[in-house]
């Protein structure tokens, strides 16, 4: 496809909007939040520090159209707590923001996150349109709705359900990224192929990882069709299950739940970490526990559970963590969003594009995964 082609890419529902996919879409940006009377008057652009300078083009465009405050965040994780939320709810308050006034992101999931969360929470919600600087944020976090933040109790534990107005995902800006963090974004990209999209998995295993994740990788049309295929994944999960409750979801579909695919095991691990593990690394390893998991519980055959740690580890993900006892990871587990009481539920797979839930796996299992888990290390 063509450099100077866009994709759009639907979400509908109760409030619908659009994710477009290009190189140098930027300029859609005013287009999305509406110009003159019918757009907004004040704008907010939520950006890390490190990312400054790379958000030039950004806000010139939101200065010629509108009265622009700027609001700098730390970078990653470390932006997504209360205090620094309620900071720019501070810086919000200051400059007047009304109802009809609105929030731009600019910067990686973690961002998104924030500054989605900023946005529900101003006046009871604002709009919000997500430009994400990512991998991982373009074909996970700034599609779909979900803002939050950490705690000490574990990730993503509060925050709200805010769909954005549009989501801008300009491939340009990979050009900028360090190759550990594309290779981290494949994370969530095959993760989509597993639980939905097979195509994607054909194309992580028949792909030069180079071409992926190497030097010229933002250019590529594989990967361009990848991030594609993963945005349609999540959209076409969370427009019949908005607010994770399965929703529209057919008999045994987890609904919205599904994107959680080895995540449980993963935020586990991020929170030992301190959450210094990229995100898509900790999906990998966790999505590989879990397949092992299922593996264990008879639900899952042998050569898909396989097909986890090659299908990951191919474009230079890790698919084993050592870092935590048993005990450690078991205890952040039972705080996930998807636990009911004192019983542990997992996405898993029954086969390839079948995710079911399992609730209450033995202790035997659960152990024996870990042991897998820690041998692959």
């Amino acid at each position: 496809m063509p450099e100077s082609v866009e994709s759009v890419l639907h979400v509908g529902g109760a409030s619908p909007y659009d994710v477009i996919v290009g190189h140098g879409v930027a300029e859609r940006l005013t287009g999305l939040l509406g110009e003159g009377g019918g757009g907004p008057g004040r704008v907010a652009l939520v950006v890390p520090e490190t990312l400054r300078e790379l958000a030039g083009p950004v806000r010139e465009a939101l200065a010629s159209a509108y009265r622009l405050t700027e609001i700098v965040v730390p970078d990653g994780e470390a932006a997504k707590t209360v205090a620094t939320a309620a900071a720019c709810w501070d810086r919000l308050g200051e400059a007047g923001f009304t109802r009809s006034d609105a929030v731009v992101t600019f910067g990686g999931g973690a961002t998104t996150d924030l500054g989605g969360w900023v946005a529900a929470g101003w006046l009871r919600g604002v709009p919000v349109v997500h430009v994400p600087t990512t991998l991982l944020a373009m074909v996970d976090a700034a599609v779909g709705g979900k803002t939050g933040v950490n705690t000490a109790a574990g990730k993503n534990l509060v925050g709200a359900f805010h769909e954005p107005a549009g989501v801008l995902c300009d491939l340009s800006l990979l050009r900028t990224l360090p190759r550990a963090d594309l290779v981290a974004g494949m994370g969530e990209v095959v993760k989509c192929g597993f639980i939905a999209d097979p195509r994607i998995l054909e194309l992580v295993e028949t792909t030069d990882p180079a071409v992926l994740t190497g030097d010229g990788a933002a250019d590529s049309p594989q990967l361009r069709e990848l991030v594609e295929r993963s945005i349609q994944v999540k959209i076409d999960v969370v427009v019949g299950d908005l607010k994770e409750t399965a929703g529209t979801a057919g008999a045994g579909h987890p609904g919205r739940e599904a994107l959680n695919y080895g995540h449980t095991m993963g935020h586990a691990i991020e929170r030992a970490e301190d959450y210094r593990m990229r995100h898509g690394e900790a999906v990998s390893v966790g999505a590989v526990f879990v397949a092992e998991l299922a593996r264990l519980a008879g639900v899952l055959d042998e050569a898909t559970a396989a097909r986890h740690a090659a299908a990951f580890g191919r474009v230079g993900l890790p698919t084993g963590y050592a870092g935590a006892g048993y005990d450690e990871l078991r205890a952040a587990m039972a705080v996930d969003k998807k636990s009911r009481g004192d019983q542990l539920r997992f996405v898993v797979l029954h086969d390839l594009a079948d995710p079911r839930v399992l609730a209450g796996p033995s202790e035997e299992h659960l152990r024996a995964a870990y042991d897998a888990m820690v041998a692959r290390a």
